[in-house]
């Protein structure tokens, strides 16, 4: 078993300080490639299956096939971060999606394929699966290269990227492909090859095994395999704090996944402007989420994460009630009515910091409170959760919201976020308390 890392960088903390750490710039470096990379393909893809297959029935599936084995493979992937070496599976699962959105174009030129639509499905089926590799053991990896006091930050900068990426992807990517209808493919390939560069410079520690006993003759591995998930999940189930956090995270995603799902019917039904002016409460939220991660990651670290978490979900479910109700009522006074959409953009605003409020101080709890031996296995769970929130629950919404109205529907879910903040304060905060004794292979000084 190797030593743990010793962290020579001690200073008043903030980006500046985190950046210091070799391993850890390199991967975020390599995250903010390959997030880019994804999202130049994810917006590519929209339009490329449409000029390829001329309807939008084509396109829902495409965008199936890329977010469905993100809900199949990620656990299956955790067990994968946990028991071989992660610096291998960021790497590999970077150069074999480089390789795979690079097939796009290559195939276009072979006689017959270019206006074929089923190897794009397969294509996109390939590049999900093998990127469900790299998120659980990058997660897992973060606590073993920076000291404690630095999670948050780097939580921080990990949302950074994950909305800056989103944002840069979706204006580049329709741009690079008026110039060329493949150049967005090829630029995502090369980004992909430069992340795996990066991942193959970076000393990150390898997985501390513990002694197992062996497999026992008849048990396969895919049983092997369903034993590890296991194991994941019943760490989870005993742990109180691990299942606030988890659930935590779940509703900051379920609600900027419907605020951008429904925001079309809202700006349109309640605030009163057109379905295409929904930059309106789009660009606020998305704002407040960088600022949000900014603040937290920069001057705000040392902040008590529990009352934070506990006091964001809360004022999650007043600013949706607010936002639900205000902009609603003041449509209906001729005086107020041209302020509307300012309203709506302040709440909007509002809804961005909360998230940001949730999701850094939730996941930083999930990484300071599991073990280096499953944690990979924690994160995969994580983001199987949370692709699944983004499906379901969220058809439902927009259903409900052509039933009894976008508001209604709006302000519903912010009740349920009232009383799940009062609940969780009203339970008690220890909860969220990290355990006595590290829980990490890294250490500080």
């Amino acid at each position: 078993m190797e030593a743990p890392i010793k962290f020579p960088v001690e200073g008043p903390g903030g980006f500046r300080t985190v950046l210091q750490f070799t391993a850890f710039r390199n991967i975020w470096f390599a995250q903010l490639a390959a997030q880019l990379a994804d999202k130049f393909l994810l917006f590519s893809l929209i339009i490329l299956a449409y000029k390829v297959s001329g309807g939008s029935t084509p396109v829902a599936i495409t965008l199936l096939a890329y977010t469905v084995p993100a809900v199949l493979f990620s656990p299956p992937a955790g067990v994968i971060a946990d028991r071989f070496n992660r610096k291998q599976i960021m790497m590999w699962s970077n150069f074999g999606r480089a390789a795979a959105i690079a097939l796009i174009p290559v195939l276009s030129f072979v006689p017959g394929l270019g206006n074929d639509f089923a190897h794009l499905l397969l294509i996109t089926l390939v590049f999900s699966s093998v990127g469900q590799l790299f998120g659980p053991a990058e997660a897992a990896v973060i606590p073993t290269i920076l000291p404690r006091s630095a999670l948050i930050t780097a939580n921080s900068m990990a949302l950074l990227t994950m909305v800056l990426t989103l944002v840069v992807g979706g204006a580049l990517a329709p741009i690079l492909s008026r110039i060329d209808l493949y150049a967005p493919y090829w630029f995502g390939a090369a980004l992909l090859a430069v992340a795996g560069a990066l991942i193959f410079a970076s000393d990150i520690p390898k997985v501390e095994r513990t002694i197992e006993e062996p497999v026992a003759e008849g048990v396969s591995r895919f049983r092997q395999m369903f034993n590890d998930i296991k194991e994941g999940i019943d760490v989870i189930r005993a742990s109180r704090g691990l299942m606030l956090a988890f659930l935590q995270v779940s509703i900051a995603v379920l609600v900027l996944f419907m605020l951008f799902t429904l925001a079309p019917a809202f700006v349109s039904q309640v605030i009163g402007i057109a379905a295409q002016d929904t930059y309106v409460i789009l660009v606020p939220a998305t704002s407040g989420a960088i600022v949000s991660a900014i603040v937290l990651g920069q001057f705000l670290r040392n902040l008590d994460r529990a009352r934070l978490l506990a006091t964001s979900m809360i004022a999650n479910g007043i600013t949706l009630l607010g936002l639900a109700a205000v902009p609603q009522a003041m449509a209906q006074l001729p005086d107020l009515h041209a302020h509307a959409r300012l309203t709506g953009a302040v709440f909007s605003l509002a809804l961005g910091l909360e998230f940001g409020a949730i999701m850094i101080p939730a996941v930083t709890y999930l990484m300071e409170t599991t073990s280096d031996e499953i944690r990979g296995r924690i994160f995969a769970l994580l983001y199987m959760v949370i692709n699944g929130v983004s499906a379901l629950p969220v058809l439902i919404a927009a259903a409900l919201a052509d039933t009894i109205g976008t508001a209604q529907v709006l302000g519903g879910l912010g009740v349920l976020l009232l009383g799940g903040g009062v609940g969780v304060i009203a339970g008690g905060l220890h909860a969220f308390q990290p355990r006595s004794g590290p829980t990490q292979s890294a250490e500080e000084p």
